[in-house]
């Protein structure tokens, strides 16, 4: 089943705290609010189609075997994912970085600057999983603005609040994810990522 939770299960958070030099538990609060942003994030490109096919394009580059075992995070590649984070957020990531470091205290968003790019190529790894390995989005070409993996984000989104409206739902996912004021400043981030951008 495609779930938030399933998402969350091939995060190796241990190794990822390891490479920050941070303990689990802040590495798990971080993941938990990076990964609805970068979905979002994903989730805007998919609706807009001149960078919807991007967005495909990298779903289908990522390797299929990197969520095989369990995710090592040493074959992930980090390089990749830094574009992939440049080519999603543009020039709002540092705003984005920004409303992601609110999260934790100290270094807080350096932390999230070397996160995102750790994140970025193992979200679209699952997302490739799930268009590629069956289901809808197989038979239909893994169409980015249809169902494919329009559908598929949006349905990671709404799990991330646990259920719930799948409608209006990105301001309550980030809100959710890293507190209303920072959920506030991302929503209207990819709000206009959503919207702004033609």
């Amino acid at each position: 089943m495609t779930s938030f939770d399933d998402l969350l299960s091939n995060v190796p958070v241990a190794q990822i705290a390891n490479k920050l030099g941070v303990d689990e538990a802040t590495a798990t609060t971080a993941i938990n609010a990076a990964i609805p942003v970068l979905l979002g994030g994903f989730q805007a490109q998919a609706g807009n189609p001149e960078v919807g096919l991007n967005l495909e394009g990298e779903v289908a580059n990522q390797p299929a075997t990197l969520l095989d075992g369990g995710v090592d995070i040493e074959q992930v590649d980090t390089t990749q994912g830094s574009q992939i984070v440049d080519q999603t957020f543009g020039a709002e990531k540092n705003t984005v970085i920004s409303a992601l470091g609110n999260v934790g205290g100290g270094n807080a968003q350096d932390l999230m600057a070397k996160l995102l790019p750790m994140l970025a190529p193992i979200v679209l790894a699952y997302l490739s999983k799930k268009a590629l390995g069956g289901g809808a989005a197989a038979s239909s070409g893994t169409q980015a603005s249809g169902g494919g993996l329009g559908d598929i984000l949006g349905g990671l989104l709404s799990g991330a609040t646990g259920g719930g409206k799948g409608g209006g739902g990105l301001a309550d996912v980030l809100g959710k994810a890293v507190g209303q004021n920072a959920g506030g400043v991302l929503g209207n981030v990819l709000g206009g990522l959503l919207g702004g951008k033609k």
